[in-house]
């Protein structure tokens, strides 16, 4: 009896089979995806298609082996999504280097997600316990605001790149830090909320039918507003300030269920833009850019201006209902259109049908996430699986809003598509947390796993 106790009993083999079926499936779609670029382009399949599909088939095997190992109760249904888009990031990537476009390079976006699988796998074999993060609440902070501050402080050789300070540039090397800060900054921020939910969710004035926080317990918000604003001022970096106080304002919210947080919350920020707009020009001129991309002013410059935004407006333009298709469009006449505009040369060549598919991609990962987030077990894992659900959400809408001049246009890349290290890492962190925590959320009590050794002992 305690021996069947001892030993975890496995995810059923029929899920576990379907998981592994839905994973080749999101192969070869990628693979189809390259042959037809191929024949669209030269008339004949990609020389290279069945290295590039091996080894993201190889890579995403590799993957599915480390989870069913180590997180067997995981959902079945985050990795595949994953991988599609993944793949399909590659797929555009390569078609944009087919196309001569500077810069692109599908060989290092798929050196970087072979990179991207391998911290996945570390992180779900550390990190076996999530709740052990919890302990580490504030060092989570001081390495989040650490990571945000460095390139703030390099010289401008070393950490600024068209306009914004996010890098940190050594010889050939570069990363960038704020990609790494936001997962620890949400570590902190669940950490922290969950020890002063009750004090925050106490109630003040009442205004217009809405309860007010104690204003001693604005000191939060306000600082996390201040550091917000300080990352727009000294980086130029509005992607990351937006991303920052938007995260926390909604765990927050998840925290208290105080709507009166979320109001403060839009208000502070709004506020603070438009006075740093007033102050700083590089900030005026992101809102200017929004309002009147069609004037000469801004659209004459390539990189910095409106001209890549109106590029990118005339690409989906192109792309109508159906899209040109994959290697018939021009998406290399939109500068950046392998990272930062990635989303408007897919659509371009996708269409808006394919970009609906692409959009519900992200929100089945995104449901996911927040569904394990209503299923785990104790406040804290609530909190981060939320906070790691939203913080891949607002990054989207950011990115897509940015792209088709709904918001002013930020620094921010589309998860898992565009090409790029530092992002592509952090976000398959990212994937590995909510994997873990979905496996303890889904994993059946110590009881209930008796039972089923039990039965399956006697089946036997």
């Amino acid at each position: 009896m305690s021996e069947i106790a001892a030993d975890p009993v496995a995810m059923p083999a029929k899920r576990r089979g379907a998981q592994l079926i839905m994973l080749a499936l999101a192969v070869l779609i990628v693979m189809g995806a390259y042959a037809n670029v191929g024949l669209a382009m030269d008339g004949q399949v990609p020389a290279g298609m069945l290295t590039y599909g091996l080894g993201l088939g190889a890579l995403m095997l590799a993957a599915y082996l480390v989870l069913a190992k180590f997180a067997p109760w995981a959902d079945p249904l985050i990795l595949p999504l994953v991988t599609a888009v993944n793949g399909l990031g590659l797929v555009v990537i390569y078609r944009l280097e087919a196309a001569k476009m500077p810069g692109a390079s599908a060989a290092n976006q798929i050196m970087w997600t072979g990179v991207g699988v391998v911290m996945f796998a570390i992180t779900l074999i550390v990190v076996r316990d999530h709740r052990m993060l919890q302990r580490l609440t504030y060092t989570a902070g001081a390495i989040g605001l650490v990571l945000l501050a460095i390139p703030a402080l390099l010289p401008g050789s070393l950490s600024e790149v068209q306009g914004a300070k996010i890098w940190i540039r050594l010889g050939g090397f570069s990363i960038q830090p704020g990609e790494f800060a936001k997962l620890a900054l949400v570590v902190f921020f669940a950490g922290y909320l969950v020890a002063k939910r009750d004090v925050l969710a106490l109630a003040g004035r009442r205004l217009l039918l809405i309860d007010l926080p104690r204003a001693r317990d604005l000191g939060p918000v306000l600082v996390t507003w201040a550091l917000s604003l300080l990352v727009l001022v000294f980086e130029k970096d509005l992607g990351t300030s937006l991303l920052l106080f938007g995260t926390f304002i909604a765990m927050i919210y998840i925290a208290t269920q105080r709507t009166s947080w979320v109001l403060i919350g839009v208000l502070l920020f709004v506020g603070g833009a438009y006075l740093a707009g007033l102050a700083f020009s590089h900030v005026g001129d992101r809102f200017e850019i929004w309002l009147n991309p069609g004037s000469p002013v801004f659209y004459n410059r390539e990189i910095g201006g409106s001209y890549q935004i109106m590029q990118g407006l005339f690409g989906f333009g192109a792309g109508g209902i159906l899209g040109t298709g994959l290697g018939q469009g021009h998406p290399e006449l939109i500068p950046l259109s392998f990272s930062d505009f990635i989303f408007a040369a897919t659509g371009e060549e996708l269409g808006l049908t394919g970009l609906m598919a692409l959009l519900m991609m992200y929100a089945l990962l995104v449901q996911r996430g927040l569904r394990t987030s209503l299923a785990a077990r104790d406040p804290f894992s609530k909190l981060l699986a939320g906070g790691l659900s939203f913080i891949l959400a607002w990054q989207v809408f950011i990115i897509v809003g940015g792209v088709t001049n709904l918001i002013p246009l930020t620094g921010l890349v589309t998860p898992f598509m565009s090409q790029g290290g530092s992002a592509l890492l952090a976000n398959w962190i990212l994937i590995a947390l909510l994997v873990r925590m979905s496996d303890a959320a889904r994993r059946p009590p110590p009881q209930a796993i008796q039972n089923e050794g039990l039965t399956q002992v006697f089946q036997r």
